[in-house]
């Protein structure tokens, strides 16, 4: 049984075939899909997926850094507004909604366009690490031509109380390392299957109590579907690849990926 860290199967690309995406996904053995979300728009169709396989799904509320740009603050408030529906409290302060919402994201960096409102990201990214600080969440981070800057974010909030996924992390080994430190994980997608991926180098040297499995469909689907629509099920080629580079068995992989998902994100 695999958890597929990051899939945004409630994306218009699966309006189509999303329930027969979802049985697929089943059918290969995941037993649970982390939803991540992206800006206002999508978090009605992220949680009426939620609201019909809620044994199977559970998401995270987050604001996209693409997604800070003109009009930002109101994108923000509305995000805010729905975690705090999310994590509303019983009488003894227990948060009763653990069950719906298990972190804060997909927030992040991003500069891989331009970074017009590289400032308005990096206040946004840190009001969100405090949510997620606060509500005692993990994370799930975005990070693309930005580790510089988002190292220096991480040095200023990193207090004990953070914790996370480097969401389809493909920096450096130093990078990774740095990561680490912070007591991240790793998110490993369908880039470790393609050639030109230097985390293939030196992956086997990394913890494996700290790498996940994702897919972030339907984006960046793994060979041999390159050039396709990436879908959860193809989590399984990841798995494959990594267990092929750490030299364990795909068995092996999905079951220690899949306690730490469920460690991390308290499931």
């Amino acid at each position: 049984m695999i958890i597929n860290t990051h899939s945004h199967i409630y994306d218009e690309a699966f309006d189509a075939d999303r329930e027969e995406v979802f049985k697929r996904a089943m059918e290969a053995g995941v037993e649970m899909l982390l939803l991540p979300n992206c800006d206002e728009k999508t978090i009605k169709p992220m949680m009426e997926f939620y609201e019909k396989h809620p044994d199977n799904v559970r998401v995270m509320m987050g604001l996209h850094p693409e997604e800070v740009k003109e009009g930002y603050i109101g994108k923000l408030r509305i995000t805010e507004n729905e975690v705090s529906r999310l994590t509303a409290r019983n009488d003894s302060g227990v948060m009763v909604s653990r069950d719906i919402m298990v972190g804060i994201g997909e927030i992040g960096l991003d500069f891989y366009w331009d970074d017009t409102f590289k400032k308005e990201q990096i206040e946004v990214l840190s009001e969100q690490l405090h949510w997620a600080k606060e509500l005692g969440l993990p994370v799930s981070i975005h990070t693309r031509n930005a580790f510089h800057d988002m190292f220096k974010v991480l040095d200023h909030e990193q207090d004990g109380r953070l914790a996370g996924v480097m969401h389809c992390f493909n920096g450096t080994f130093d990078e990774a390392q740095t990561a680490l430190s912070y007591g991240f994980h790793l998110g490993l997608g369908g880039v470790i299957t393609y050639k030109n991926c230097n985390v293939k180098e030196f992956l086997a040297n990394i913890p494996m109590d700290k790498i996940v499995l994702e897919t972030d469909d339907p984006y960046l689907p793994p060979v041999p579907f390159r050039g396709q629509r990436n879908e959860p099920a193809y989590i399984v080629k990841t798995a494959e690849k990594v267990a092929e580079i750490c030299g364990v068995t795909t068995e092996d992989i999905c079951k220690i990926t899949t306690e730490n998902a469920k460690r991390l994100f308290k499931l």
